[in-house]
């Protein structure tokens, strides 16, 4: 009995198993088949955990985010959100789970950094207790929307931003939408425009060219061509148009330009054509018109009369038939004429009937179609003339020209016949200015005007200096001397710029005084240098033995001593040739750090120094602390010539692609011109304890930089230093 109960269990116990193994089989055929359903769809299916980590995931979503299965679980979507913003993202998040279409998309960024607008639907806790989303690439669909948005945009932008007029109209004619170049073209307002229709604007004889729009416009679905307007003023206009049917909604556009005064243009052209033949048949001159090979295509009477020939015969020959093509003058004219397009000449011209003429002509070449133009003018009677006139002057003219030295002849009024060349280029002057001018005016301008004709006599033959004023207001010293009563009413002057001569020989006496200071220089300092060792070591002794308080008495002999030492290194730079390391440097580091060092000097007195420094600037090769003291001494001078306070400008800019520039200004009390003049000079100051030396030490380290100091100054209002630097030696 127990043994059958066993096995009857065993029975029960094998049909439960096959039973189950059933239901597994078809478990298994069920999830097989899911698997293939989501492997095969074709968006994205991932499953998520509360950390929005991928679980598992179909290929389509493999190959949305371009990674292996493997890699992607590895992942979080939040791996791909970084171009959302950290405090929007949160928000982005809970977006995504309220199932709101309008709402649910995400902007993510892959692995290899390609951007993707994805649409997301989320469900939570779907499968075991993970999220299921379904994710759709619309990156597609936005770029078209984008695309779409763009191209409305520049429709309207070009609409309404054209310089033609465009209207929008229907197949009435009446008005739905123009741009503002239409409204101003027909002189109404954009809120009139829909109470008007083409019609309108049509003269009643011209309304057939209207008809005729409408027809072709329902034939060719396009037209072009020209529509007379009669505005609402009574004035008309003449428009070009471009019409194209159905364009927006069924509605006709038309683009319409204003070419009445082009076509007003056109008219003047006709009528300027018609005068210039009235002025072709009747003129004196002989005029020609010749193709590119010489053969003559129209002539008017005088010209048959030139060349002794009537107007057919003369337009069935060749220009060149009347000249010799071997001679030195023609080939000369030829190959000017060519290279120019354009001349004015004269030329020896063989008549039919053997006679020559001298003919003076102006040509000028494709005047229309590559045709020529020349008008001749019968010159052989004055050119017999003017031969016994040049060459009676031809002598004095070529000496008159040539001269190194300025020529002018006036009359006994003391007005200005003519200038030879070098004349008006050591004034400055063109030949019809010179005339304008009277003799006094020019070269003695400097004389007292009551007795300036009379002190004239005192230059008869003698050489004298004078002063010349440019219109720039530079000065020239001219050598000059006067002959009176050359010719009839006529008087002589003779002048040389001796400016330069001048200047060498100060430059020389400048050069003799540096000489005699570096000699002295270089003594002095080597003097004064043992003694002031021996003061300043038994300074330093004496203020560290003396019990009294007397350290202001120190600092002051101290501070003086250190004055002294200043002076003789400044002497030791005029006595020594200087061993100058150039690098290449930032100038405008330099100039930071001088404004630096002398900051605090200038707060004492109440003095800013404001920088302008350009970007950018190119690096230059310079010797970086001799320039820094340039700028020392340029700067402290500005400060000191401000004790009541005030503001000191410094700009640096690119002047040219060779040259930096750096201008300092100060508000001080400026400097008068003369002055100005002696800037440089060795033991020159304007400031009542100054040696002298600073400006000279900073003019050579400029010169040794093959640079440039200029100075701009009003006096009362302040000085600027120019100081141009190259970029490169």
């Amino acid at each position: 009995m127990k043994q059958t109960m066993e096995d009857f269990e065993i029975v029960t116990l094998k049909a439960q198993l096959t039973k189950l193994e059933k239901e597994n089989e078809m478990l298994k055929f069920k999830l097989l088949q899911h698997e293939n359903i989501l492997e095969g769809a074709l968006d994205a299916v991932a499953i998520f955990d509360e950390n929005m980590k991928f679980i598992d995931v179909n290929s389509a979503a493999c190959h949305m985010f371009q990674l292996q299965k493997k890699e992607l679980c590895q992942k979080s979507l939040y791996d791909f959100l970084s171009l959302i913003p950290k405090n929007q993202l949160s928000e982005v998040m809970e977006a995504i789970y309220q199932d709101d279409p309008g709402r649910n998309e995400l902007i993510v960024k892959l692995e290899n950094g390609q951007v993707k607008f994805l649409e997301i639907s989320v469900r939570k806790q779907a499968i075991n207790g993970y999220d299921l989303a379904m994710i759709k690439d619309v990156s597609f669909k936005k770029m078209l929307e984008r695309e779409r948005t763009i191209n409305e945009q520049l429709f309207k932008d070009l609409f309404h931003r054209a310089v033609d007029g465009i209207v929008i109209f229907d197949q009435d004619g009446a008005f739905i939408d123009a741009n503002g170049s239409f409204c101003t073209s027909f002189e109404i307002n954009k809120s009139q425009l829909n109470s008007f229709v083409l019609g309108d604007f049509i003269d009643e004889p011209d309304l057939y060219k209207l008809d005729r729009l409408w027809k072709m416009l329902k034939e060719n679905g396009s037209a072009k061509g020209e529509l007379p307007v009669l505005l609402r003023n009574g004035s008309k206009k003449v428009f070009e148009f471009t019409t194209t049917s159905n364009i927006i909604n069924g509605f006709y556009m038309a683009i319409m330009r204003d070419i009445t005064e082009k076509r007003s243009m056109e008219m003047k052209l006709y009528k300027s054509e018609e005068r210039f033949r009235e002025v072709f048949e009747n003129a004196i001159d002989a005029i020609m018109i010749w193709g590119k090979n010489g053969q003559i295509q129209k002539v008017n009477q005088a010209a048959s009369r030139t060349f002794e020939l009537s107007e057919t015969e003369l337009v069935q020959r060749n220009i060149l038939d009347f000249v010799d093509q071997n001679s030195v003058s023609f080939q000369r004219v030829k190959k000017e004429y060519f290279e120019t397009g354009a001349i004015r000449e004269e030329l020896l011209f063989h008549m039919p009937n053997g006679q020559n003429k001298e003919l003076e002509f102006t040509s000028k070449m494709d005047i229309l179609d590559g045709h020529h133009l020349t008008i001749f003018r019968n010159v052989s009677e004055r050119k017999r003339m003017e031969k016994v006139l040049r060459e009676s002057e031809h002598k004095f003219r070529n000496i008159f020209n040539a001269s190194m030295d300025g020529i002018i002849l006036f009359n006994n009024n003391y007005e200005i016949i003519e200038a030879n060349p070098a004349a008006r280029k050591i004034l400055n002057l063109s030949s019809s200015d010179i005339k304008s001018y009277k003799i006094c005016d020019i070269l003695f301008s400097k004389m007292d005007d009551l007795y300036q004709e009379e002190e004239l006599d005192f230059y008869e033959a003698k050489t004298k200096e004078t002063i010349y004023t440019l219109s720039n207001g530079a000065e020239k010293i001219l050598e000059i001397s006067l002959k009176h009563h050359i010719n009839e009413d006529m008087n002589l002057a003779v002048f040389r710029d001796v400016t330069e001569k001048r200047e060498l020989e100060e430059q020389l006496r400048k050069s003799d005084t540096l000489n005699v200071v570096g000699e002295l220089a270089a003594g002095i300092a080597h003097e004064i240098r043992n003694p002031m060792t021996a003061l300043k070591g038994f300074i330093q002794l004496l203020e560290g033995s003396v019990k009294d308080d007397f350290s202001m008495y120190f600092n002051v002999i101290t501070s003086e001593l250190s004055r002294i030492e200043s002076i003789i290194t400044e002497f030791l730079i005029l006595a020594r040739p200087q061993a100058i390391k150039f690098s290449e440097k930032d100038l405008s580091i330099i100039m930071k750090e001088t404004t630096e060092l002398l900051n605090a000097q200038a707060i004492l007195v109440n003095v800013q120094m404001i920088l302008d420094i350009e970007d950018n600037l190119p690096l230059i090769y310079c010797e970086p602390n001799q320039l820094k003291q340039v700028f020392i001494n340029v700067l402290k001078n500005a400060i000191e010539v401000m004790p009541n306070g005030g503001q000191i400008d410094v700009k640096i800019k690119q002047k040219d692609e060779d040259n930096l520039l750096v201008s300092i200004t100060d508000r001080g009390s400026g400097i008068s011109e003369d002055k100005i003049k002696r800037l440089g000079q060795p033991f020159y100051t304007t400031k009542e304890r100054g040696t002298g030396l600073g400006l000279m030490v900073s003019y050579k380290i400029i010169e040794e930089h093959q640079g440039q100091v200029d100075v701009e100054s009003e006096e009362g209002k302040g000085t600027t230093f120019h100081i141009m630097l190259p970029i490169r030696q």
